[in-house]
């Protein structure tokens, strides 16, 4: 590998950290300024990001990840970054979707309040180290950065509604972040390290009288972790919260319950794979119980959900339901699909936040409860007509045909990748000759949701979109459908390239649940 790319991890930490820095220097009069700086980095944060992908898969070949050591200290005494396929990809994920959240909030949002932009690129910077970290105290620091940055931007736009949400969801995550340090302190108790692949060699030698607190200790963790990736019954905050967030926010806010995923994933093969000796498997029950139980709930509060925003929110929860069970099961293969789905969920929730704005834009407040209370009740008294030759407005179809591209993606139809992934998941769940009863159960689930999906969205895009007496009666500018049009294109291409897709995908899964190269690369 060239000398340039070993420098590639550190990247996507310092880029945004630098970016915000400066932003903070400008004044918030100089919007202009503002948004310029903002966007070259976004733009060259995803340039990065695609060349961390391709040098890491590169890099795979040889059985290691990139490892950079900042102060050339051999770890496990020093604070190591690590790129795989896996955190590189996650890594890129997160450049879209924090590019498309900025050319969103550049038509209106970013003078919503002070300090946006500098929001956006610390979160970013705290996502990114999360993702590439190889140390858990240091996952605990990025943790705290991006969720420090996701109050404000939770908060941004001020309003009774979004304070309370906000409020609640800052309580949620300080709490989550105490069960990170009981559980992190814990673990360093019993093993004397925090880095994650000293850890993995640490934790199969442990001793007989110390595992239960071992366990104990990576059992708070896990809790801190799902609460953030929002498995029942830790997920009451998310629609609340995510629904009330303004919209470029909570675009971005979807991947932070993959980073929740993420860390589960990640620690839980390294941890207790099976290599992992007496502690083999810990928490593997608990992980498909509660993923089927979330899938479950998160299905029935679609279907539920007289809101947009909830619809969405409760989508989200679904999808981190479907991942949780997956990750359960064990298998590199249904690993491989559950990731493919990630992204293709990701992408597809964070279209919907951005969408749902526009919408709601042009109608009136609690549109959605009147035009239900019409539907039970009968209605108001008006004059019953019949609308001949009505013409849809251009803007409206293009809103109406993004939507349906949400609805198709989250649902698991055609054509877009939401489909793909649901048949991948099958397929894998399917492939062993003893297909294990809980795989039944996802398979059953994953069918029912994406019809709660399909049945909400359709009775709520007919009240919206079909009702006669609805009319856009806001402007939407051609930058705010960009970034919408940009995320289900990226969805689209998905589906025309799935063959490299989750041949990529695989081969990440592969290594997680083979962590020996990881372990090598870092440790070495």
């Amino acid at each position: 590998m060239s000398g340039w790319q070993q420098h590639l991890p550190i990247v996507p930490v310092v880029l945004p950290l630098a970016t915000a820095a400066v932003l903070m220097l400008i004044d918030e009069q100089r919007r202009a300024w503002k948004q310029g700086v903002a966007m070259a980095s976004s733009l060259l944060l995803l340039l990065v990001g695609a060349a961390l992908v391709r040098a890491a898969d590169q890099w795979a070949g040889q059985g290691v990840p990139i490892v950079y050591r900042l102060g050339n200290w051999p770890a496990p005494f020093g604070i190591v970054l690590v790129a795989d396929r896996l955190s590189a990809l996650m890594v890129l994920l997160a450049a879209v979707l924090g590019f498309a959240a900025l050319l969103f909030a550049v038509a209106r949002w970013d003078r919503a309040g002070p300090r946006f932009h500098a929001l956006l690129q610390v979160l970013l910077m705290g996502v990114n180290g999360a993702f590439l970290t190889g140390d858990l105290f240091n996952l605990f620091v990025f943790f705290e950065v991006f969720l420090a940055a996701s109050y404000g931007l939770a908060l941004h736009g001020s309003g009774a509604a979004r304070v309370q949400a906000s409020l609640h969801y800052i309580v949620i995550n300080l709490t989550a972040s105490l069960l990170f340090l009981v559980g992190a302190a814990l673990i360093y108790g019993v093993t004397g390290t925090l880095n994650l692949a000293d850890l993995a060699q640490r934790i199969p030698a442990a001793a007989a009288q110390n595992r239960a607190l071992l366990e104990a200790g990576a059992a708070v963790l896990g809790i801190a972790f799902l609460i953030k990736a929002g498995m029942w019954p830790l997920c009451f905050w998310l629609p609340r919260a995510y629904g009330a967030a303004c919209a470029p926010a909570a675009a971005l806010f979807a991947i932070l319950t993959k980073v929740g995923i993420y860390a589960v994933l990640r620690i839980w093969l390294l941890f207790f794979g099976p290599a992992a000796g007496a502690s083999a498997g810990f928490g593997q029950d608990w992980l498909t119980i509660g993923g089927l139980v979330t899938l479950a709930f998160g299905a029935i509060g679609v279907l539920g959900a007289q809101e947009l925003p909830r619809l969405a929110g409760f989508s989200l929860i679904a999808s981190c339901g479907t991942l949780l069970a997956a990750v359960g099961a064990g298998s590199a293969a249904v690993s491989g699909a559950a990731l493919y789905y990630l992204i293709a969920s990701t992408l597809g929730v964070s279209a919907l936040f951005l969408l749902i704005e526009l919408v709601e834009r042009g109608r009136a407040p609690g549109a959605d409860l009147l035009a239900i209370t019409e539907e039970a009740f009968g209605g108001f008294e008006a004059e019953e007509r019949e609308d001949v030759g009505v013409v849809i407005p251009a803007v409206w179809a293009v809103l109406g045909l993004a939507f349906v591209a949400c609805v198709l993606m989250l649902a698991g139809l055609p054509p877009l990748p939401g489909f793909v992934a649901k048949a991948a998941l099958l397929s894998a769940l399917l492939a062993p000759d003893a297909v294990a009863p809980s795989a039944w159960v996802l398979l059953a689930l994953l069918m029912l949701s994406g019809l709660a999906t399909v049945v909400a969205a359709s009775r709520t895009g007919v009240r919206i979109f079909w009702m006669p007496e609805q009319q856009l009666a806001a402007r939407v500018r051609v930058i705010e459908m960009l970034p919408i049009v940009l995320l289900l294109g990226i969805g689209l291409a998905l589906t025309v390239l799935a063959g490299p897709a989750l041949r990529y995908l695989d081969e990440a899964a592969q290594a997680l649940h083979a962590p020996a190269g990881y372990i090598e690369g870092v440790l070495r």
